[in-house]
């Protein structure tokens, strides 16, 4: 089994696999979701031995939360990391991003009271506002943790250079950014400065909407309208079958592990030093035991490099 993970230069430990929950709740984002399979799926990763839960009040705006919420009541809290993130300000039907202090003080209140318990493990500002800045932002979070509300500061879709000024005064404790090996680019633009500053780093995406599952072949896919996939260039033209033939080529990794590709991806990860923690989602209790599968899994530094090399081109 993978061994724990500190989260910057935080308290704050956890499995390097946890669960993103973005199907738990998230009506707004997956059609036909049910409310007792997410809470089920929740459970399952917990009974698994996951300890790290990322939500969101954007997942849901705010049921993802409070399922969770009910979920844990019946586990130990110190033994789980519970990640939450806001930057909503919904006002008359009307949403717009805030980072101002006041308002993410009142996120952090509100998050708390739907997940039920009285601290959070880390707290994400989940996307950047154009108006407020950054170390300012930061130092109202870091009021939060000196109270004990919050035990890690979290940034999430910030660029470098946003990054850099939230960090003004090194508070950021770790960063949630899309990355996977077909999105490529923070290995140049970002890993070196959180490297320096001791930052985490929670990549969002890990299996590209199920593309690095290996559940695809080169057919080509059509989605409806209301499909995310529908508008990802990763599922269409010479792109979409260049991931196919490089995920494909996993195939005799997998099979030295009895795994699955989505196994041995997840372990890529697990074994990638420059990734904290790797969130996978999931819709099914089974998903979540399947994914739990890859902290047995141990590549060689060889099989590591292999399947770093089948995506190097991708950006």
């Amino acid at each position: 089994m993978a061994k724990n993970v500190t989260i910057g230069q935080s308290k704050v430990t956890t499995t390097p696999l946890g669960l993103g929950t973005n199907a738990v709740g998230g009506h707004n984002l997956f059609p036909n979701l049910d409310e007792q399979t997410g809470m089920a799926t929740v459970k399952a990763a917990l009974d698994s031995g996951i300890t790290m839960l990322d939500t969101a009040y954007a997942y849901g705006l705010g049921r993802s939360e409070e399922l969770i919420g009910q979920v844990i009541k019946n586990y130990d809290r110190s033994k789980l990391t519970i990640a939450t993130k806001g930057a909503q300000l919904v006002k008359d039907g009307q949403s717009t991003i805030s980072n101002a202090p006041d308002d993410l003080k009142r996120f952090v209140e509100s998050s708390l009271k739907r997940l039920q318990t009285d601290y959070l493990n880390i707290f994400y500002i989940h996307f950047p506002d154009e108006n407020t800045a950054k170390d300012k932002a930061v130092a109202a979070l870091q009021e939060l943790k000196d109270q004990g509300l919050i035990r890690a500061i979290g940034v999430s879709n910030f660029s470098p250079a946003q990054l850099k000024e939230a960090n003004k005064n090194h508070q950021v404790d770790v960063i949630e950014n899309q990355y996977s090996l077909i999105h490529r680019d923070p290995e140049n633009h970002l890993f070196p400065y959180l490297h320096q500053e001791h930052i985490s780093f929670v990549p969002f995406f890990p299996l590209a909407s199920g593309l690095l599952t290996g559940k695809y072949d080169e057919t080509p896919r059509k989605f409806p309208e209301d499909d995310l996939r529908s508008q990802d260039p990763n599922f269409s033209g010479s792109r979409f079958k260049a991931i196919v033939e490089s995920v494909n080529s996993l195939q005799p990794i997998a099979d030295n592990h009895d795994a699955t590709i989505a196994q041995i991806v997840l372990a890529w990860y697990i074994k990638n030093p420059a990734v904290s923690v790797v969130i996978p989602g999931a819709k099914s209790p089974e998903q979540v035991q399947s994914n739990v599968k890859a902290l047995n899994i141990v590549l060689s530094d060889e099989e590591f490099n292999t399947i770093d090399n089948a995506f190097k081109s991708f950006e």
